[in-house]
């Protein structure tokens, strides 16, 4: 069966996240990095951003690569060798990415995230907003794990499922894990002749899961229980995913002219599913009022600014859930807050243009954002 989605889904895509795993990056041989496989997906990158799309890395390899910096990659580490290991091995892989990248005249940016992060609605907002504005000036961001900081209780614990946070966080219509086996068997191929490829899954099931249980978890690095894992977070978020061999020279060509890969179907889009999260997210904690104009501006799809507030009520933070009420005292929408309530106050009623000169920095010109806000029919 061809796997119809999945061969279009890189060609249709608008915001894609590429994951790179360590075993791609470094060569254990040499125990450096491997240059010129770097130069090959480098190639990649600047090739799909030529074409209008953005594209997020997430970049394993500090530790593998700090650990032979520092002599110590022949033993078991501790978490504290771990992290000194990070700390050394992210600045040769920041720079390795800046300079494959500066090949093509594309600028990197060096992006390192915790559990945190995606998961606090302040920080994902942050974190959010960050990676959307170094994609609008043209940067390629690249994320990593903080491991310099995480334990052993508080890390993502692999890069497959940190990129699937980051794209579901970013709204990234595609997801590509790079890997050293083309996709999903319904067995170890490694161990068993008869296992068969699976071009297209529509749905994550318990029976898809069982096919990287135990006996069958190492079949591709990293393990293929937390690719499908990662598969569940992507598609839950409206993200498809693609598992393609990523060991040749521009794997992500190879994939558009129709290299085998397993693609995980997404049913909705990301842009709907973010706004059934937070349809379905928990109880608002503050309401804001909003005039009239504002209220006809809702319903056209547009952002609620500072303007057409007229009062702030409750306790909540930057990135808390929000009502937003008509004049009529009418719940009209739900909405993840760009202020404060005590900054919301602050700044209601004004123009955005005065918000720094009355809070003393530059926040958002927007209240709520129409990514999101959430607005109910009455």
């Amino acid at each position: 069966m061809v796997a119809i989605i999945g061969r279009s889904a890189l060609p249709n895509a608008k915001r894609i996240v590429v994951k790179v795993g360590s075993a791609l990056l470094v060569d254990e041989d040499k125990n450096t990095l491997n240059k010129a496989w770097l130069a090959g997906i480098a190639s990649d990158i600047s090739r799909l951003k030529a074409a209008g799309k953005d594209v997020v890395v997430v970049s394993s390899g500090a530790i593998a690569l700090g650990s032979r910096l520092l002599k110590i990659h022949n033993k078991a580490l501790s978490l504290q060798e771990k992290q000194a290991a990070a700390a050394t091995g992210q600045v040769t892989l920041a720079h390795a990415w800046m300079e494959a990248l500066g090949a093509y005249k594309v600028q990197a940016a060096q992006i390192l995230l915790s559990p945190d992060d995606t998961e606090t609605r302040r920080k994902h907002l942050n974190a959010r907003a960050t990676i959307g504005a170094l994609l609008d000036l043209g940067a390629i961001p690249v994320v990593n794990e903080n491991d310099t900081v995480a334990t052993a209780e508080i890390r993502f614990g692999d890069n497959d499922r940190l990129a699937a946070r980051v794209a579901a966080m970013i709204g990234a219509d595609l997801l590509i894990l790079l890997s050293d086996v083309d996709g999903l068997y319904t067995g170890n191929p490694n161990q068993n002749n008869d296992a068969a490829h699976l071009p297209q899954i529509d749905h994550i099931n318990d029976d898809i899961m069982a096919m990287a249980g135990a006996s069958n978890a190492h079949y591709a690095s990293g393990g293929m229980v937390t690719k499908l894992e990662a598969g569940r977070i992507s598609t839950a978020a409206g993200c498809h995913m693609i598992i393609c061999d990523g060991r040749d020279p521009e794997p992500l060509l190879r994939l558009e002219n129709g290299a085998r890969c397993s693609c995980f179907i997404a049913t909705e889009t990301p842009h709907a599913a973010r706004k059934q999260w937070i349809a379905g997210a928990l109880k608002p904690r503050g309401t804001i009022g909003i005039d009239a104009g504002a209220a006809k501006a809702l319903r056209n799809g547009k952002s609620l600014l500072p303007a057409g507030v007229v009062a702030v009520d409750g306790l909540f933070d930057r990135g808390d859930l929000i009502a937003v009420e008509d004049q009529a005292g009418r719940i009209i929408g739900h909405g993840l807050s760009s202020y404060s309530a005590a900054d919301a106050a602050k700044i209601k009623g004004h123009k955005s243009r005065e918000i720094e000169t009355m809070l003393g920095y530059r926040g958002r010109d927007e209240m709520i954002h129409a990514d999101n806000l959430v607005v109910i029919d009455n």
